[in-house]
């Protein structure tokens, strides 16, 4: 089984920074990717940045320039640095991984997400 663990969220002004962290933990092979996602109260689900094994980025249009996806591989964790932070960022941010485990079987998985606060 595999579990993803997020933290780093909170309440913080606009203009402020914020840093996300997630470490994947249980039975794992390998990971092809791993990933930040948001949902804003009655809002669908949205891209914020994903990262492969081999280091390609991609972010929402909403965040490029203010937010950096980074991973390290060897403690299977993923960051998210949000710089220039608005009070449109406000909302629940998901953590997203393709993973390989023990039976050589690729799954998406979630991670319970964590609220993030930008107040004005």
């Amino acid at each position: 089984q595999v579990q993803l663990v997020e933290s780093g969220g909170g309440l913080v002004q606009a203009g402020g920074s914020l840093r996300l962290s997630c470490a994947a933990s249980g039975i794992i092979f390998s990971i092809k990717a791993m990933g930040w996602y948001r949902q804003a109260p009655g809002k669908e689900r949205e891209l914020v940045a994903t990262v492969t094994s081999g280091g390609s980025t991609n972010y929402g249009d909403s965040v490029k320039g203010r937010f950096t996806i980074s991973r390290d591989n060897t403690k299977n964790t993923v960051h998210l640095q949000m710089n220039s932070l608005k009070p449109e960022d406000t909302a629940v941010y998901y953590c997203n991984a393709l993973i390989t485990g023990g039976v050589f079987s690729t799954n998406g998985y979630w991670g319970q997400g964590t609220q993030v606060t930008v107040s004005s």
